[in-house]
């Protein structure tokens, strides 16, 4: 019985041992920066007065969520990819865990506020600032958070309470599938759990999204000027481009039965919403944001 274990081992890229040196690099590259564009987003829109709106605010939030998402995974794999095959206690293994479906499910529930702030501003323009004011803002972050939290909590509890029957992890990081191949005897409560947790915290704030966009997109295809129509479909690109990037990648990692598991698969897809995600936010929105864009020219001349 090894459910009083003190310590898993993490495999992390161990097929490709040969390739580790390289991978350092990179990875170590998209780090960096990674922290470097979403800080100077952040920094960016704090300092800009003009910037100091309802959706620019949530921005930060966002960026400040990619930083500690990233970091909550990344120093582990660079370890794994210095010196191979690592140890981890059991109690930092809860931590990770919880620490990563706290800030990932904020995100997910975070999109669906900033969802919520562009059908405002395109469906209800004239009640816009009464509606999304300060408070209100303040309020939907702070609900992220608390999701994050509450999920989190009762994810890793339960988890970490039943008996596992393995010690070495098939992974970078402790990532809920690999764990879940480690539990001893019946896992389908688990994998049921995994599931329900999925659907609040991916299926219910995209369910959100869809709705807000449906509204959106009906009252722009009403608007009789087609500048206007662009105008406002532009405000939200940014924001579908990192949906589907963010909720393609979690809704195939998470919404699927643990008999289609598959390690290099998983690893593949983890590593896209880990990594890759957090550096593409603040591309698209610098990159398609004539707003953020004037910022960045502003400062710079500076």
């Amino acid at each position: 019985n090894l459910s009083e274990v003190s310590e898993f081992r993490l495999l992390g890229f161990s097929e490709v041992s040969h390739l580790h040196p390289l991978l350092c690099v990179v990875l170590f590259s998209l780090y960096i920066f990674t922290l470097m564009a979403n800080t100077v987003i952040a920094l960016i829109i704090n300092g800009d007065n003009t910037l100091h709106t309802p959706m620019y605010f949530f921005l930060i939030q966002l960026s400040c969520l990619d930083i500690c998402y990233l970091s909550v995974i990344v120093p582990k794999i660079l370890e794994n990819l210095m010196v191979g095959t690592i140890g981890i206690s059991k109690t930092g293994c809860a931590m990770q865990m919880f620490f990563f479906l706290f800030f990932g499910v904020a995100e997910c529930f975070l999109l669906a506020a900033m969802s919520f702030d562009r059908y405002v501003a395109i469906c209800y323009p004239l009640h816009y600032t009464i509606t999304m004011n300060s408070r209100v803002c303040k309020s939907l972050v702070a609900g992220t958070y608390m999701c994050g939290i509450a999920v989190g909590l009762v994810h890793t509890i339960i988890t970490f309470s039943l008996p596992f029957c393995g010690l070495t992890i098939n992974h970078f990081f402790c990532e809920i599938q690999p764990l879940l191949e480690l539990l001893c005897g019946n896992t389908f409560p688990s994998e049921i759990q995994v599931i329900a947790v999925a659907g609040f915290a991916i299926v219910g704030p995209f369910l959100m999204i869809i709705y807000s966009y449906i509204r959106i997109i009906s009252t722009i295809l009403k608007m009789s000027s087609a500048e206007g129509q662009e105008k406002a479909f532009s405000t939200c690109s940014s924001h579908i481009l990192v949906v589907t990037l963010f909720y393609g990648t979690a809704s195939s990692m998470y919404l699927r039965p643990k008999s289609t598991y598959s390690a290099a698969v998983d690893k593949l897809l983890s590593l896209s919403y880990t990594v890759v995600t957090p550096l593409l936010n603040p591309i698209i929105y610098s990159l398609r944001n004539e707003e953020v864009k004037a910022a960045l020219r502003k400062r710079w001349r500076k």
